[in-house]
């Protein structure tokens, strides 16, 4: 097994439970697509305790992927799917739907463009009023990539519905397909 550990999401996953719970409520069945899903231990933690969410968890990196694999089987989280091989910059997310999207530490991280095409697919892959959730460092330089999604929002047909702080100097932004 190919178990990777990544404590900063153990530690935001009790947060990340709330959010979700709020925007994604019991009893109605959603699909949350995960992009940059890292470890998977994050992913089979949450899709534990929500249960009518089934999870469609993704990442770019091989060794993620297995990571990802090999939590869900430890789990036997059922509500799981098998990791997808996606990247924000390739056009394949954009030939998924889902009932919201999710990335937990991605933007920071990814590379030039990633913000831009996240905005410019969202409304493809989320249906109107559907959440895009996205978690990352609140501040300095690594914070920046929540500032510009913010600021560019609106000119991609999303508006801010929600935005906060969570633990471990983390903040979220919540935008919906206005």
């Amino acid at each position: 097994m190919s178990l990777r550990h990544a404590p900063l999401a153990a530690r935001l996953a009790p947060d990340l439970l709330g959010l979700l719970a709020r925007w994604l409520p019991a009893p109605a069945p959603a699909l949350l697509l995960e992009l940059g899903s890292g470890t998977g231990e994050q992913a089979v933690h949450l899709a534990a305790r929500l249960p009518w969410i089934t999870w469609q968890p993704s990442d770019p990196d091989p060794e993620s992927r297995a990571s990802i694999a090999a939590w869900t089987a430890r789990t036997g989280v059922p509500n799981v799917l098998p990791p997808l091989s996606l990247d924000l910059l390739a056009r394949a997310w954009l030939l998924r739907t889902c009932d919201a999207l999710l990335l937990v530490n991605v933007l920071h991280a990814a590379p030039p463009g990633a913000t831009a095409s996240l905005l410019a697919g969202t409304a493809g892959v989320v249906p109107r009023g559907g959440p895009l959730l996205v978690v990352g460092p609140a501040a300095g330089a690594d914070g920046e990539p929540l500032v510009a999604l913010e600021t560019r929002a609106a000119g991609h047909g999303m508006e801010v519905a929600e935005r906060g702080a969570l633990g471990e100097g983390c903040g979220y932004l919540v935008l919906r397909r206005s």
